[in-house]
């Protein structure tokens, strides 16, 4: 049995995240012996989205794969590099013609990665169904939204890690058990809180609801907590900011460690981080 190490980071939020990330990831990839790496970068730039000079920065600290969610259209200069760059996904469950690309096949480690993007419906945007959409991409339904053939396989079982982007956490469980035995993990991201319920579903799945977030730890979901009081108490659309950098707070990394049989596709263990 060869057991293969896959790191899946929450959501990198503005500029105390990038630098969070890019001052720990490279040691946690030899400190973990990581093969593959997804990061999800939806709020990477300013908070809100994605450029390319902030993916890249990403994809320079170590990360194979970058995965978003419903902010990922913030920025519509980078709309064209979604369609240019395989290493950026947004979800694959967006309709047909959408820019980008929901799924990518990676070869690494002797062995296939197929990251897989999907964004929840439940108090979100009622885009197309992500159960079904997995099920097209797994099925290689090229006219599936978001998918590109991926080339054959001729190696041990390819390893399948999934982003849901989801703010139900009964939703993102419904999935997890519908992928089980199907995708080695399924990790939520979205609400920027981590999660404690990480485990090994029944055929062999591992699960986390939440990976939570990379960025100011001290705040709300990384933003400014006073803006955050006033929406809620005054129930106006102030315009989020991100929490400052304080002697009191401080930035961190958070996400899981999935141990996967590169034979069977199967996970064997799952950790916090």
């Amino acid at each position: 049995m060869k057991i293969l190490r896959a790191l899946m980071i929450g959501d990198v939020v503005g500029e105390p995240g990038l630098e969070v990330l890019e001052a720990r990831l490279p040691s946690m990839l030899k400190e973990y012996s990581v093969d593959f790496t997804a990061v999800n970068g939806e709020n990477a730039a300013e908070g809100f989205g994605l450029t390319e000079a902030v993916l890249r920065r990403i994809i320079a600290a170590g990360a194979d794969v970058v995965t978003s969610g419903n902010h990922i259209w913030e920025k519509r200069d980078f709309w064209p590099v979604l369609d240019r760059e395989e290493q950026v996904l947004r979800p694959a469950n967006y309709p047909a013609g959408t820019p980008g690309r929901g799924q990518v096949r990676i070869e690494k480690a002797g062995v296939h990665w197929i990251t897989v993007n999907l964004q929840g419906r439940e108090s979100m945007t009622p885009i197309d169904c992500p159960f079904l959409c997995f099920d097209a991409i797994l099925n290689g339904h090229s006219g599936a939204a978001g998918y590109n053939d991926p080339p054959e396989s001729t190696g041990p079982h390819p390893l399948i890690l999934v982003d849901f982007h989801a703010e139900s956490t009964r939703e993102k469980e419904a999935l997890a058990y519908y992928l089980d035995g199907r995708a080695s993990v399924v990790a939520g991201t979205h609400t920027h809180v981590q999660t404690a319920d990480e485990r090994i579903l029944p055929k062999g799945t591992a699960y986390i609801t939440d990976l939570g977030m990379t960025g100011i730890t001290g705040a709300v979901i990384g933003m400014d907590p006073k803006i955050c009081l006033d929406r809620v108490r005054k129930q106006v659309l102030y315009r989020m900011e991100l929490a400052a950098k304080t002697p009191e707070t401080e930035a961190a990394v958070q996400g899981i460690i999935a141990g996967i049989d590169g034979d069977t596709g199967r996970a064997i263990s799952i950790r916090r981080i």
